[in-house]
C-alpha cells in the first residue's frame, strides 16, 4: 500500500474526528507522520504515523490491520502503539521499546502532543494533567524533553 494510501484510510477512518483543541484529527496524523519523515524514519515507519491511533480509537480494527496490505514492519508498529484498555503506562511503553521501529513514531506523537501551543490552548487542569503524562512516558521511553 502507498502512503498516499495509507493517508486517504487514516483520514477516512477518523473522519468527523476532533482532537482535545476541537481540530480535525487527521492535523495530528499529518503532524506525526511529518514528524516521522522529518526524523528520517522509513516509509514504514510514516504509514505507521498515519495509523498510529486508528486502532486504539476504534477508527479502525485489529482484524482490518491484520489484513491489511502493510509490511509486518506497519503492522507491528501500529500493534505496539495502540494501548489496551486498562493497561499500565509501564507495559505500554516496555512494547514500544520492545518493537523495532516503534519509538521513533512516539517520539513523533509525543512532540506534537507535547507542543506548547496545543497545550496552551487546553484549560489549564487538562493541559497539566496532559503534560505530566507525556513527561511520565519519555521518562519511560528513556526520552528527553524534546521528544
Amino acid at each position: 500500500m502507498s502512503l498516499a494510501e495509507v493517508e486517504r484510510i487514516a483520514r477516512t477512518a477518523h473522519a468527523g474526528q476532533t482532537d482535545k483543541n476541537g481540530h480535525p484529527y487527521s492535523e495530528h496524523l499529518a503532524a506525526v507522520a511529518g514528524g516521522v519523515a522529518a526524523r528520517g524514519g522509513s516509509e514504514e515507519q510514516i504509514a505507521a504515523g498515519w495509523l498510529h491511533d486508528a486502532i486504539e480509537d476504534d477508527a479502525l480494527t485489529r482484524d482490518w490491520l491484520a489484513g491489511a496490505a502493510l509490511t509486518d514492519t506497519t503492522k507491528a508498529i501500529v500493534d505496539a502503539l495502540s494501548k489496551r484498555p486498562g493497561e499500565p503506562l509501564e507495559e505500554y511503553t516496555a512494547r514500544i521499546l520492545a518493537t523495532p521501529g516503534a519509538l521513533l513514531v512516539k517520539r513523533a506523537d509525543l512532540a506534537h502532543n507535547s507542543d506548547p501551543a496545543r497545550l496552551a490552548s487546553l484549560d489549564p487542569a487538562t493541559a497539566e494533567r496532559l503534560a505530566a503524562k507525556y513527561r511520565r512516558t519519555r521518562e519511560l521511553l528513556g526520552l528527553d524533553d524534546r521528544a
